[in-house]
């Protein structure tokens, strides 16, 4: 029989060994738990991209998290792909996709690239465009660069309210873009686009281009339909200036400005290389051999250093020029009819032997 104190020994011993099993128990989940925060801090924060200098990704309006996982892993971006997606569950990003350029590091962590791309956190783009003829041309160059569709561009500039407010029309909605470099988001919708280059084209003609406009008597469009003619004249810039002299001349005593680069726009023929005495019988209100006065628009987006051209203008006495007949694509310049026939006969000779007859 069992005394008293076997019954305490026997009882100390098995607290004893709860004691130790609940330590062992406790030792086990706290190594487990070591074990389950060092995993998912790697999952969260170890670094899981890998490029060779930046990436960038584009992710449009009706992007999926399938469809961006595929382009990261198309390109071997991501490390690990099963930390990536269980981290982007957690923060759910496939409810909060965000469209845009986002530009992705070599050692980015999970948490640090999917915060990124959860905010919206973008990085603007340069949008760069010049040797541009038409609006429609302009549409199809910002559909190539930027999210937005080439119709939503031209439908938001011709809806456009202050535009007409301003003065433009169907026929000189080409004179608002002024090409350049512009820093903007990739996916800018077809409304803000229109709104930037508003902002810009109100940058541009400041206060000293507009003074020197009205020193011509012509307003901001007339200057930029002017130059966008100049700018079809030559791709010297040089001779800009005095080419632009020229037409000033020719409008200030109310001449023909019979300008061959508005007949091969009129026509829409833009390989044309020689223009003939047919063309300048079209019927148009291009036709500057028909129609007084600048045409209805531009001839094309003009570059700033034409538009700086027409507003600096060379003064002189010259009302006719033709290019040189050394072909150099440098023009001769005439202050009456006889000495341009001259400098028009050796031009035409020029095209004659090298065989250019249209």
């Amino acid at each position: 029989m069992k005394t008293l104190k076997s019954y305490h020994k026997e009882h100390i011993d098995k607290m004893k060994k709860i004691k130790c099993i609940s330590f062992g128990v406790f030792c086990i989940l706290l190594i487990l738990s070591v074990f389950i925060f060092i995993k998912m801090y790697n999952a969260i924060m170890t670094p899981n991209t890998y490029t060779k200098g930046c990436y960038s990704i584009y992710i449009y309006s009706n992007d999926d998290f399938e469809i961006i996982k595929d382009k990261l892993y198309s390109d071997s971006v991501i490390i690990n792909q099963k930390s990536f997606e269980w981290v982007a569950k957690k923060l759910d990003y496939p409810q909060y996709i965000k469209s845009g350029h986002y530009v992705i590091k070599n050692g980015m962590s999970n948490r640090h690239l999917l915060n990124m791309l959860r905010s919206g956190s973008q990085t603007p783009v340069k949008f760069t465009f010049n040797n541009i003829r038409t609006i429609e041309q302009l549409a199809s160059r910002i559909d190539e660069q930027l999210e937005v569709d080439s119709l939503s561009i031209l439908k938001a500039v011709k809806e456009n309210a202050t535009l007409k407010e301003m003065g433009f029309n169907n026929n000189n909605y080409a004179s608002l873009f002024i090409p350049n470099t512009y820093e903007l988001y990739w996916n800018i919708n077809a409304d803000d686009f229109v709104k930037k280059m508003i902002n810009e084209y109100n940058k541009f003609w400041n206060e000293e281009r507009r003074n020197k406009a009205k020193n011509l008597n012509l307003t901001a469009i007339e200057v930029s339909i002017l130059a966008s003619i100049v700018d079809k004249e030559t791709t010297k810039t040089s001779e800009m200036p005095r080419i632009a002299g020229v037409y000033i001349n020719r409008l200030n005593k109310k001449w023909l400005l019979q300008a061959d680069p508005t007949l091969v726009f009129a026509i829409g023929d833009f390989e044309i290389k020689r223009v003939l005495d047919i063309h300048k019988e079209i019927d148009s209100p291009y036709n500057t051999y028909k129609h007084i006065g600048l045409p209805p628009g531009p001839i094309c987006i003009p570059s700033i250093d034409a538009i700086d051209a027409v507003l600096n203008a060379e003064k002189h006495k010259y009302f006719y020029f033709c290019a040189k007949s050394d072909m150099s694509g440098y023009h001769a310049f005439a202050r009456n009819m006889r000495e341009h026939n001259i400098n028009a006969e050796k031009y035409r000779n020029a095209l004659n032997k090298k065989k250019i007859w249209k």
